[in-house]
C-alpha cells in the first residue's frame, strides 16, 4: 500500500533525452528552410512555375514543420525546467508567449504555402491568372520573414536575460543571443538566410544542455540520504 501510494505522489522529472528536443528541432528546421531555398528563389513574385517543378520538395519540407513545432516545446520545456524556482513572472512570460507565438506563425506560412501547393497540383490555372499565387506567397513571406523573425528575436533576449541572470548557460551564450536577436530584431526586408540563425542558436544552446546532462552536472542535485534512515 506504501510503495503504491509513493509511486503515485512521485514527482515528474525531465528526462535528460529531452534535451535533445533542442537539436531535433534545429536539424528539422534548417533542413526545411534549405529545401525551400533550394526549390523556389526567395523573390516572393516569382513565377509558379518553380514552385509546380519541385512541388514534391516542398511538400516534404512543409510535411517537417510540424515535427520540429513539437521538438520546440518540448525544449522550452526543458529551459524552463532547468530555470526551475528562479522564474521571473515577467521574463517567463514574454519567454513563453514568444515562442508561441513564433510556432504559429511559422504554422501560418507553412499552411499559406501548403494551400498554394494544392491547388497547383489539381492543374488550376485561376490561381496563377489573376495574382492569386504572388498575394499567396507575400503572405507567406511577410509571416515567416517579417513576424515569426520578430518573435524569434523576442524570444532569444528573454531566454538570454533570464540565462544571464540565471546562470543556466554560460554567459557567453547568453550575451551571444543578445546580440543575435538584435540582429533579427533589426534587421529589414529580406536578408538571406537570416531565419539559420535562430535554429542554429538553439541548437548551441541544446548541445550544451545534452553535455551538461551527461556529465551529472544538475542544477539542483538530490539531497544525500541520511544513514539512519
Amino acid at each position: 500500500m506504501n510503495q503504491e501510494t509513493d509511486s503515485i505522489g512521485q514527482e515528474l522529472t525531465t528526462p535528460r533525452a529531452a534535451a535533445l528536443a533542442g537539436i531535433i528541432f534545429s536539424v528539422l528546421m534548417m533542413t526545411s528552410m534549405l529545401l525551400v531555398r533550394t526549390s523556389i528563389t526567395p523573390d516572393p513574385l516569382a513565377a509558379a512555375s518553380e514552385a509546380i517543378k519541385h512541388a514534391r520538395r516542398l511538400s516534404f519540407a512543409l510535411n517537417l514543420l510540424p515535427f520540429a513545432g513539437i521538438s520546440f516545446l518540448w525544449f522550452v520545456g526543458v529551459l524552463r525546467d532547468r530555470i526551475g524556482e528562479l522564474e521571473d513572472r515577467f521574463f517567463a512570460t514574454v519567454f513563453l508567449g514568444s515562442a508561441l507565438l513564433f510556432l504559429a506563425m511559422i504554422f501560418i506560412s507553412a499552411s499559406v504555402v501548403g494551400g498554394i501547393l494544392r491547388i497547383l497540383a489539381n492543374g488550376s490555372e485561376g490561381l496563377i491568372g489573376p495574382g492569386g499565387y504572388a498575394l499567396a506567397r507575400i503572405q507567406a513571406f511577410q509571416a515567416m520573414h517579417t513576424y515569426a523573425i520578430k518573435m524569434a528575436g523576442v524570444f532569444m533576449i528573454s531566454t538570454s536575460t533570464i540565462s544571464y541572470r540565471t546562470g543556466i548557460i554560460p554567459r557567453w551564450m547568453a550575451i551571444l543571443g543578445l546580440v543575435l536577436a538584435l540582429t533579427l530584431l533589426l534587421s529589414v526586408g529580406f536578408i538571406e538566410s537570416i531565419l539559420l540563425v535562430f535554429p542554429l542558436w538553439v541548437l548551441l544552446i541544446s548541445v550544451h544542455i545534452l553535455i551538461d546532462n551527461f556529465r551529472g552536472a544538475s542544477r539542483i542535485a538530490p539531497a544525500p540520504s541520511s544513514p539512519n534512515s
